[in-house]
């Protein structure tokens, strides 16, 4: 993992997003990998922005969602197409068949999930998948206890989910129980991870994420065992990490060598 601590979190996204538009600048066709939820919010602006005033190209882009509600269709307010289509679909020049996300009210569960499955394989895979971490270290809606080798499928949303997504639809007791979301080994079959956090109420999942077991009881941590992961945190969420200091040497001698500025490194026979 390649740990980045920003001072807050409009830093964080407006780099996240940087690291996503170099991918789509070097590569037009990618897969893109899509979360919802409050985190990758400010990401989604700076690639609108980075779109009407830089003219970053989406129009051969594909990209697949990592979940829906179960029950909720497309039209429906708080259904994660139409979150979508608000915070990013409609403000720039993705072309709509290329944008996929599981279908909350199919008719047959089973075979919608192995179609789905399919479909990814089909586009290549995943490129870059963007991640949002939950306050209990989940992703998507693999909750805790979930198998870090589960594929797409239908799950039961924990408690804490409930409570966290109430906001959004007015009460716990209106916020579905069920999601078809894709599995922790789904996820760890992309190219590329970018899993972000924000906030002092991630701080203890980030750090059982990081530094903690692998566990499928923060199925995050399963990340740890992907070859390339970017974690881009803002200094609250980052406040528990044990190891910060060696985080931010790392980063600074990765800027280094990018930079080509080996001599202060001391590689090299200077």
């Amino acid at each position: 993992m390649r740990v980045i601590i920003e001072p807050d979190a409009s830093s964080a996204s407006r780099r996240a997003a940087r690291f996503v538009a170099e991918l789509v600048r070097k590569k037009p066709n990618c897969v893109l990998g899509l979360a919802t939820g409050s985190t990758p919010l400010g990401t989604y602006r700076e690639l609108i922005r980075l779109h009407r005033e830089e003219g970053l190209d989406f129009s051969q882009v594909t990209t697949f969602n990592l979940d829906e509600y179960v029950g909720l269709g497309p039209a429906h307010p708080q259904s994660y197409r139409a979150f979508m289509q608000q915070n990013l679909f409609d403000h720039v020049n993705l072309d709509p068949s290329r944008t996929f996300l599981p279908d909350g009210r199919a008719l047959d569960f089973e075979a919608h999930c192995r179609q789905y499955e399919q479909r990814i394989k089909d586009a290549g895979g995943i490129d870059l998948q963007i991640l949002g971490l939950g306050s209990d270290g989940h992703i998507a809606f693999n909750e805790p206890g979930s198998s870090l080798g589960s594929r797409t499928r239908l799950k039961t949303l924990a408690q804490e989910t409930i409570r966290d997504n109430a906001r959004f639809f007015g009460g716990e007791d209106k916020v579905p129980r069920l999601a078809v979301t894709m599995g922790v080994g789904t996820i760890l079959e992309s190219r590329r991870c970018l899993l972000l956090a924000f906030g002092a109420h991630k701080a203890i999942a980030v750090r059982e994420t990081v530094e903690g077991p692998v566990t499928a009881q923060v199925t995050a941590s399963a990340l740890q065992f992907h070859r390339e992961v970017l974690c881009l945190f803002d200094e609250e969420a980052a406040r528990l990490l044990v190891r910060r200091d060696y985080y931010a040497e790392v980063e600074r001698s990765q800027s280094l060598l990018e930079a080509g500025q080996l001599r202060q490194l001391g590689i090299g026979g200077f």
